[in-house]
């Protein structure tokens, strides 16, 4: 009876220590699927770290940038999106607030004006112009500067009312930011 007993137990083990193994390589495969899934964001004007076309800025049409991006990590309920030039003369100057992008939405099109409807729900910020809208690349003569388009993929709704700030935004924001996609370009006078 012993060694039947023993059969028994060793089976038992066995198929403990088999469906360990499969959740194992299960938990790799999905880590391994995440990792190889990052969020990025993209404009078909100007690749990442190149020159930001002249429309986009003072000296043209101040266009915004269309952008696109990847699909977000689960759980993703809403995006904010920031433009800065940490290379302003006075410090990092905000050139466009977005947020409460629904986590459906995968661009916001070329021109987003103060006015431009955008997906339901949205809002945009007020820049350091101050408008509520896109401020395209301005900087003073001299070394070319560079624009981060910040993209934040948030875990919640930010309570704020349109026409908020920056630094409310990204107050906000604490705690619900689930990744973060980056596009820079540059421009100089």
């Amino acid at each position: 009876m012993a060694t039947g007993t023993s059969k028994v137990r060793c089976a038992v083990w066995g198929i403990i220590a088999a469906s360990a193994a499969l959740l194992i390589v299960a938990h790799s495969n999905a880590w391994a699927q995440r990792k190889a899934q990052k969020f990025e964001i993209k404009s078909a004007s100007f690749e990442h770290e190149s020159t930001i076309p002249k429309q986009h800025t003072c000296d043209g049409a101040n266009l915004s940038p269309a952008l696109t991006w990847t699909e977000p990590p689960a759980g993703t309920r809403t995006y904010a999106l920031i433009m800065d030039d940490p290379d302003a003369p006075m410090g990092t100057f905000v050139h466009w607030v977005v947020y409460n992008l629904p986590a459906t939405a995968r661009q916001l099109p070329e021109g987003v004006r103060a006015g431009t409807p955008l997906p339901a729900g949205s809002s945009q910020g007020v820049n350091d112009f101050p408008l509520p809208a896109y401020g395209g690349p301005c900087p003073p003569p001299g070394k070319p500067h560079r624009y981060y388009f910040k993209l934040y993929a948030l875990d919640a709704e930010l309570n704020l009312p349109p026409g908020a700030r920056k630094k409310d935004v990204e107050k906000a924001m604490k705690g619900h930011v689930l990744a973060e996609a980056q596009l820079m370009g540059r421009y100089g006078r």
